[in-house]
């Protein structure tokens, strides 16, 4: 069969390196990258690492307003579509690719299957959350990361197409923690860094917090940003922070005098799987990393009211934290009493892949 796959953010990087090395064994894959993200460490790096075959179509979208961007995407998606005519379209997670995939096949009867359906937050001011629920109600295939997933499909009236498979991700973990080790450990992690990043500091391993900032509700208000970066000023330990330029736009208005925090470019994946590996903590609002946290064993610090991966909750592995300088302090700091406890295997075997390329072909004979 002939499948269109859309990706066009790193975290569907990652998801789309374990599938298509299972699908292409048989089949036709042909990924479209939409561009949305484009910065070489956001995008390229990726590709090149995770030896994921180059894009048949890059659309170059760029940056932009919700709305402008969807809109780009939708016209150039639906000419490869019309042209390449394929069995089905596979999207990855609730960015505006992911949507904007699902909108175009919806519109040409083309059959549409959704990787990490079901996701909830509850919170329909986050531009994901719009994303996960019109994509979870056009797609003809959806396949969970979780029994939550599951559940909260059923809640909406969607139980035809439902598949529990688990998470695509912990394939990728499994498949790339063990070359990040052997790629940066023995101190190369601090050498790549430094090549990168000269004026960085000599940090050990288990010895700094790990910090992402990306989500709108955070970069675009500046007295949130502000507040989140004063309280990283004062944790206990450095605050290693790869910034995305989205937020480096909004970080370079404010008036901060970085000490504790050391802010470098965006990493690839594999490095930024061994920082997770070895920080003492994440403090982040990405949703993914939320999860490779604790994939990877690292309590983490979650800079939202909600989250999507309910389940990285349970002994304290994750905890939600109000954007308040004292309540960051306080919840970083809290006692790691999830390091003696056992971690629940919520996400899946490490096999969602073939589950996932198996339910597409049965589908399509």
């Amino acid at each position: 069969m002939k499948l269109i796959t859309i990706v066009g953010a790193r975290p569907q990087f990652i998801k789309a390196a374990p599938f298509s090395d299972v699908f292409r064994r048989r089949h036709v894959e042909i990924m479209i990258h939409t561009g949305q993200h484009y910065d070489q460490n956001m995008s390229d790096i990726f590709f090149r690492e995770l030896s994921i075959p180059k894009p048949d179509y890059c659309l170059g979208v760029g940056s932009g307003s919700h709305g402008a961007q969807t809109g780009r995407m939708l016209e150039k998606i639906e000419q490869v579509l019309l042209n390449e005519k394929p069995d089905g379209v596979l999207v990855y997670g609730d960015t505006n690719s992911t949507l904007a995939g699902a909108l175009v096949a919806g519109k040409l009867h083309i059959p549409i299957f959704h990787v990490e359906a079901g996701l909830r937050s509850y919170n329909k001011r986050m531009p994901e959350e719009q994303n996960r629920i019109l994509t979870d109600h056009l797609s003809d295939l959806l396949f969970c990361p979780t029994k939550t997933a599951v559940e909260n499909l059923k809640k909406e009236g969607i139980t035809e197409g439902v598949l529990l498979t688990g998470d695509i991700m912990v394939d990728a973990v499994n498949r790339f923690s063990s070359i990040s080790n052997r790629f940066y450990s023995n101190g190369v992690w601090l050498d790549v860094l430094k090549a990168e990043n000269p004026s960085i500091p000599s940090l050990k391993e288990k010895e700094y917090y790990l910090a992402t900032v990306h989500r709108a509700e955070n970069t675009d208000d500046l007295k949130k940003l502000e507040t989140i970066f004063a309280a990283f000023e004062k944790l206990d330990k450095p605050v290693l922070v790869p910034l995305h330029p989205r937020t480096k736009k909004s970080v370079d208005k404010l008036d901060i005098s970085f000490k504790n925090t050391i802010v470098i470019k965006p990493v690839g994946y594999l490095l930024m799987l061994y920082l997770t590996k070895n920080a003492h903590m994440v403090v982040t609002d990405s949703g993914g990393l939320q999860k490779e946290a604790f994939l990877l064993q690292t309590p983490c610090t979650t800079l939202r009211d909600q989250t999507e991966w309910v389940e990285t909750l349970e002994n304290g592995w994750n905890c939600l934290c109000p954007i308040h300088i004292q309540a960051i302090i306080e919840t970083t700091s809290r006692k790691l009493d999830c390091l003696n406890c056992p971690r629940p295997q919520v996400f899946g075997d490490g096999n969602a892949a073939h589950r996932i390329c198996e339910a597409i072909i049965k589908n399509s004979s």
